[in-house]
């Protein structure tokens, strides 16, 4: 049953990623994903940025993460670091213990650009599993802080649904991710691809590539995503 489809602190401009609520204690991460955005329009035509970041499970509810290089570009300049971020997931409930599976996100930002404000992010993380179908909806708070933060707090959500299908080892998962960001005013929505390739030794590999389209004129026309992920224990 599709129960979503109703519904930028620094160093989230690149945070094109919809979060689980899962952990798995014990485990293991590394990972690095990024996008790279297209328009006809000089403003807002070659914005890209990449993440970089190591993660460990230490308890079964608990999962942090530390992107140790951020890495921004704004249409018409040059790749420059931005900063790093110390991220933490907390897995709320178990696996169909309510009729969905809640998760909260907790990070702080620190913004290595002269006269930009650090941050902080937090907010609820949902997921509905249904036979195939996977539903995962983010609805993420940011505060700025520091001399130069604005004072306001900013909104941003995600969701991403998608099909998944199993064959021996691999996982295959055609999908569909929407990104709502009022505060740059960009809304976008695209066709995203997910896959995962396991091992007998508990490794595995998760990948996604896809694109999104703004639908709205303050979101570049597409913005390409990747994302790649080595887990292991």
């Amino acid at each position: 049953m599709l129960f979503f489809l109703g519904v930028q602190a620094a160093c989230a401009e690149n945070d094109f990623i919809v979060y689980s609520p899962y952990v798995v204690q014990g485990q293991s991460e590394v990972e690095t994903f990024g996008y790279v955005s297209q328009d006809s329009r000089s403003n807002l035509n070659g914005a890209g940025g990449a993440n970089f970041s190591v993660a460990h499970t230490f308890t079964s509810w608990w999962k942090t993460e530390v992107y140790f290089a951020q890495l921004n570009r704004a249409p018409g300049g040059s790749t420059h670091p931005s900063g790093y971020e110390f991220e933490n997931t907390f897995q709320l409930t178990d696996p169909g213990e309510l009729w969905v599976d809640v998760g909260f996100l907790a990070s702080y930002a620190n913004n290595t650009q002269p006269g930009m404000p650090n941050g902080v992010e937090f907010g609820p993380l949902l997921e509905k599993l249904s036979g195939h179908i996977d539903q995962r909806l983010n609805l993420i708070f940011g505060k700025q802080l520091g001399g130069q933060a604005s004072g306001t707090y900013q909104f941003r959500s995600a969701y991403s649904i998608r099909y998944n299908i199993d064959y021996a080892r691999t996982r295959f998962a055609p999908g569909i991710e929407f990104y709502y960001r009022p505060n740059d005013n960009a809304y976008q929505v695209g066709p995203v691809l997910y896959g995962e390739l396991r091992t007998d030794a508990g490794r595995e590999f998760d990948y996604s590539v896809g694109i999104v389209f703004g639908t709205n004129q303050g979101a570049p026309a597409k913005t390409l995503l990747a994302r790649l992920e080595y887990e292991f224990f």
